[in-house]
């Protein structure tokens, strides 16, 4: 190991060459370091990740795993991925060697974050565990298919949470009508309106301008989302075909919109109507519910609560899912399927009342003499 102290700084350094994934030998230098045995450590670890191999610990195949995510991924799920695992998995695995990770070492950490409790004394929901779950399965998969892995402990360990919550928070037209009527400001008002009659996601509800709007034809064109990234406000395509959509508008939405739009200075239809983060829309929410006294909800339940209304209006389920986006009917039908009233008994009175007139009595008799 090339290893030495630099006179001028006092700090150790480490610089060498090896071979990179192209096979070019090249020059590598590292400065800064406190002590020998940090410089030395340092090279070990990035020679050990160099060569892939199973000795490099968690965290070196984390930032492998996630250089790769980098290129895949839109910079808004990146930063939720990097979020979770630097919270939740490498204070755990990060300095264990991948192939020193055993499913025992797995389902110690499931349990110990099964009993860890958030600031409000609540434990993390069943189905931000799974999330996490899924995260440390998908590196070691990551491990097992490209590095050389034998095979993920992950695996044998089992899951932990839930893919779906138990309950599904919503609420009626008759709670939200209660919750908007304590909503004294415009900008709310229409942004809240907006949400619960046309089920469009948070990001892009903001990233609304009105050019997306066509009163004359009633219909909203659903084709960009908003997200922060990098601490930067952006604006995205949808990231599926079918989340470009056109959505119908009610007459009284139109008019609440346009009301809205001509009370706004200086806008150019081909700004953002809702020029605020998501911070903000969920600050609204929590404001509207305290004051007029609702049950608490997200602002993605409001999509929960389009759907159950449609439902509750007879819509068939294909109608929910083109207005929903959704990529595929079975989607919805996973998520609102058991919105739908059991037609069950239904079907049996159907084929009695269809049935009835060829098997009454009377037929079933004369049937029975022709035996």
């Amino acid at each position: 190991m090339s290893v030495a102290k630099d006179p001028k700084t006092g700090k150790w350094y480490s610089k060498f060459r090896y071979t990179n994934w192209t096979g070019k030998r090249v020059q590598k230098k590292k400065t800064g370091f406190p002590t020998k045995r940090e410089a030395q450590e340092w090279e070990r670890e990035f020679l050990t990740k160099a060569a892939a191999s199973c000795d490099m610990s968690f965290a070196s195949l984390v930032e492998l795993y996630m250089a790769d995510c980098k290129a895949r991924l839109r910079a808004t799920t990146w930063e939720n991925k990097q979020h979770l695992i630097t919270k939740k998995l490498l204070p755990y695995f990060g300095s264990t060697p991948i192939n020193q990770i055993t499913p025992l070492m797995i389902r110690n950490w499931q349990s110990a974050l099964m009993e860890l409790r958030q600031p409000n004394g609540k434990p993390y929901s069943k189905t931000y565990l799974k999330t996490i779950n899924n995260q440390v399965a998908a590196i070691l998969n990551y491990a097992v298919k490209y590095y050389g892995l034998p095979g993920s402990p992950a695996a044998v360990a089992g899951s932990m949470g839930k893919s779906k919550a138990d309950t599904m928070l919503f609420w009626t037209e008759d709670e939200f009508k209660t919750f908007i009527q304590a909503i004294d400001k415009p900008t709310p008002y229409c942004a809240f309106n907006v949400l619960f009659y046309t089920g469009i996601r948070e990001g892009e509800l903001l990233a609304l301008s009105l050019s997306d709007f066509d009163f004359s034809n009633k219909v909203l064109h659903i084709t960009k989302n908003f997200a922060v990234a990098n601490g930067q406000e952006v604006i995205y395509e949808p990231k599926t075909p079918k989340s470009k959509r056109d959505i119908t508008l009610p007459d009284f939405l139109c008019a609440i919109v346009q009301d809205y739009a001509d009370r706004l200075l200086d806008y150019d239809p081909a700004d953002r109507l809702f020029p605020f983060t998501k911070s903000w829309v969920n600050s609204q929410l929590r404001a509207g519910c305290k004051k007029s006294g609702v049950k608490k909800i997200r602002v993605h339940d409001f999509r929960h609560s389009h759907a159950s209304l449609l439902i509750h209006m007879g819509f068939p389920i294909l109608a929910v899912s083109e207005r929903l986006g959704h990529e595929k009917v079975q989607t919805t039908l996973e998520l609102y399927g058991h919105l739908y009233p059991d037609v069950h008994g239904n079907v049996a009175q159907q084929l009695q009342d269809s049935a009835a007139a060829d098997l009454s009595p009377a037929a079933w008799q004369n049937a029975q003499k022709s035996l």
